[in-house]
């Protein structure tokens, strides 16, 4: 590569993007007007559910004590079973736990103190529940049953040899086969997940003291259980066809949002 190929590529490393103040003016959207079908999402139900749930955390190493834990919650399922109106939810609550650990070396501690690391370890905590809802704020859509139909047409044969010669087999024509199917595509009821709280209760079940020349009360577990209390705030969703009638395309209704 040339000197002057390097010079080049250093001077284009060295370019940065600088911000600046820019102006902004309100754009006026195209708007229809008039009587229009519109295919929107549909509030169906906003429920509140509350679970128990009842857990076993094993720790990878003894723990001296535990320093915060972190949670988030994640549904891997909710699935609205129509027209039985049952709600199916699944999913787990993450939990990033940030405990201290008791350094290995011996010589480390004393009767007076109690060297320690802090180190994290996230697991997932499972849960899952089926409740009825009761109460639609908009009815939902029920699904369209698919459908078939066979038919068939009438042939005539003579009958064989043993059969008056006027005789005739009446009857459908076996080496045909005709139908007629009709199947709907409905649209699925979803979710949204609008808020969680959570109640926990974290409890050592193998707590045992340390070694020799520790302080006093001091001790390790790997065992935790757990007891908490989930709240979630969910809305079930459904695309319907609305009828949206307007008479302006006028803007007067913008706010400012103080």
């Amino acid at each position: 590569m040339s000197e002057e190929q390097k010079d080049r590529d250093i001077a284009e490393c060295q370019i940065s993007a600088q911000s600046c103040d820019c102006e902004s003016s309100f754009h006026q959207p195209h708007v229809s007007i008039g009587k229009i079908t519109a295919e929107v999402p549909v509030v169906l139900a906003e429920l509140s559910l509350h679970l128990n749930v009842n857990a076993i955390i094993k720790f990878p190493e003894p723990v001296l004590e535990i320093k915060d834990i972190k949670k988030s919650v994640k549904l891997t399922q909710c699935r609205l079973l129509l027209p039985a109106n049952q709600l199916f939810v699944k999913g787990f609550v993450r939990k990033n736990i940030q405990y201290a650990a008791p350094c290995p070396e011996i010589e480390m501690h004393s009767d007076k103190s109690v060297a320690s690391d802090i180190h994290s370890y996230t697991v997932d905590v499972p849960f899952q529940c089926v409740t009825e809802i009761k109460k639609f704020l908009t009815c939902p859509i029920m699904p369209e049953i698919n459908k078939r139909y066979n038919f068939d047409f009438h042939v005539s044969k003579p009958m064989h040899c043993g059969f008056p010669e006027k005789d005739e087999l009446q009857s459908n024509d076996l080496s045909k086969f005709h139908q007629e199917s009709m199947q709907h595509y409905n649209k699925l009821p979803f979710c949204e997940l609008i808020s969680s709280r959570i109640i926990e209760w974290d409890e050592a079940i193998d707590r045992r003291p340390l070694p020799n020349c520790s302080p006093i009360g001091e001790g390790v577990f790997t065992k935790l259980e757990e007891k908490m209390v989930l709240e979630l705030v969910i809305k079930v969703l459904q695309k319907q066809q609305i009828r949206v009638s307007s008479t302006t395309n006028d803007h007067d209704d913008c706010y400012d949002c103080d």
